[in-house]
């Protein structure tokens, strides 16, 4: 589930249309949902975060960094967790999520140098290291960027 997901449960909200204060026969006349006096009442009322006067929580908790909303988020695997797959096979993103070796993919898969490989594969991923690439190339395998 993402943020972007999330949607009231059916039947919690009105629709935009719903008339305020139309007499006691409405349901919702006199008072227009908004209870007996007091500040909530009334126009005006404080805004959201505000908590009377005292430094609200918002203000007193350190801000530190910022978050890049460019940022991509790729999965990282080293050359030598391709060991598991038979020479002359095609991996791709969806071969690795079924093996296990990575979990869920959002922005793309890079693989990195770290390690040995002694398989020819044929392997289909976002990026590559230089380092990745040319061992890949070097047994005779090839990388190619999707």
């Amino acid at each position: 589930m993402d943020l972007s997901n999330l949607k009231p449960a059916e039947g919690s909200v009105h629709s935009d249309n719903f008339r305020r204060g139309r007499g006691h026969g409405s349901g919702n006349g006199k008072t227009a949902g908004k209870g007996h006096k007091g500040q909530k009442a009334r126009s005006g009322a404080p805004r959201t975060g505000f908590e009377g006067g005292q430094m609200p929580l918002y203000r007193r908790l350190p801000k530190r960094g910022f978050t890049n909303r460019n940022s991509l988020d790729i999965e990282a695997i080293n050359i030598s967790a391709l060991e598991v797959f038979d020479n002359d096979t095609e991996v791709t993103i969806d071969k690795l999520i079924e093996t296990g070796i990575i979990k869920d993919v959002k922005d793309g898969v890079k693989v990195l140098g770290n390690g040995t490989l002694t398989k020819k594969l044929t392997v289909k991923v976002n990026a590559y290291s230089a380092g990745a690439k040319a061992k890949i190339e070097e047994i005779g395998g090839k990388a190619e960027v999707i």
